[in-house]
Order: C-alpha cells, then structure tokens, then sequence
C-alpha cells in the first residue's frame, strides 16, 4: 500500500426501525428494544471510529439519506447500499478499504488504527468475532472471492475466509478477537445497550 493513501472505513448500518433492526433480539427485548439496542451501537461504533482518526463513510440501507444525516449529524459522510445479498453489498466498497459492522460493543480505537497499520504491510487484516465470523475486514486489493457464496450469518465465516486466502496464498495480519451483539446471550455483557 502506499503510505499516502490511506484505506477508508465502511461502516455498514441499517436505520434504527422497530421491527427491522436486531431481529435476532426481539423476542428478548421487542422491537422497539432490539432498535434502541442497535441505535447505541451504531452511535457508540461511530464514536470508536471518530477517535480513531480513521477515515469512514457509513454504509446505509433501512431509511433515506436525510433521516441518517437527521440521526447521525450532516458532517457523515454516506453510502447507500446497494441490493443483494451481505456478499453483493460489501463487494462494492473499493479498495484499501476497512469493513466494519456496528455490532461490537467493545471495540477500541486502537484496533482500528492497527488495522490501518496492518495493512502497510499486509493484503488483508481479519478481526476475527469469537462466533465464528469477523467484525473487521481490511483489504487492499479487491477480494470478490471473500464474498461470493459465503455462509453468511453462521460460525463458518471465518473458516471459510481463511480458507480461500490460504489458497491464494495470501496471509492475513489477526487482529485481536472481540464478542460482536446479535444474540439475546449477548446482551448479558452489555447491559448498558438496553437500560
């Protein structure tokens, strides 16, 4: 990578409705709980990336341009999504790019700037969810073939990623492994999320 050009994040976020945020939370919480849940999420992983230093564009689906700048101030900047599948809709972020869901509650800033730094000397940098998946992917060049028919939403993802870098003979930097928030489980660690 060049040092002067430095990836940016992707945040990839829904808007806060009841009903469409969290699913996987409402039977525990409802669905006006499991959004408010994902709201402080949203709100706390900007915060993270903010005093990162970290470049970042939040990644939008769920509500219009203006309803996101009403929630989350004019100064973000955003993306829509495109349709598809997850795959479909994080092939389209250009690279050196970070991906980055708004899911895990604990994330510092300094693994986001270790991310940043990773990646001057690898290709790709994993923070690997302890579910089996990740909640940080960073590239930088294009990796289609991290996101076609990918076992979406299971613990398989990571295996799997790891898998079709290993045959391309690509070795990624591992980052620290962090507890991401999509279970009613979850919610015992965080209970500042729903109070």
């Amino acid at each position: 990578m060049s040092a002067a050009v430095m990836p940016k994040i992707a945040l990839f976020a829904r808007y806060p409705t009841p009903g469409a945020a969290k699913t996987r939370l409402i039977p525990t919480l409802g669905g006006e709980g499991a959004a408010q849940v994902h709201r402080r999420l949203v709100e706390r992983t900007i915060a993270t990336i903010r005093e990162s230093g970290v470049p970042f564009a939040l990644w939008f689906t769920g509500a219009s341009r203006e309803e996101f700048a009403v929630w989350l101030g004019e100064d973000v900047e955003l993306v829509e999504q495109r349709e598809g599948d997850l795959g479909e809709r994080l092939a389209c972020v250009v690279a050196p790019a970070i991906l980055l869901g708004a899911d895990v509650p604990d994330l510092p800033a300094q693994t986001l700037r270790q991310a940043v730094n990773g990646l001057k000397t690898s290709d790709v940098v994993i923070g690997p969810a302890l579910d089996g998946g990740y909640y940080l992917l960073g590239f930088n060049q294009p990796v289609p073939f991290l996101f076609d028919d990918m076992p979406w939403g299971t613990e398989g993802v990571l295996a799997a990623t790891m898998a079709r870098l290993s045959t391309r003979g690509l070795k990624p930097l591992m980052l620290d492994p962090l507890d991401d928030c999509d279970r009613p489980e979850d919610l015992e660690r965080h209970p500042e999320l729903f109070a």
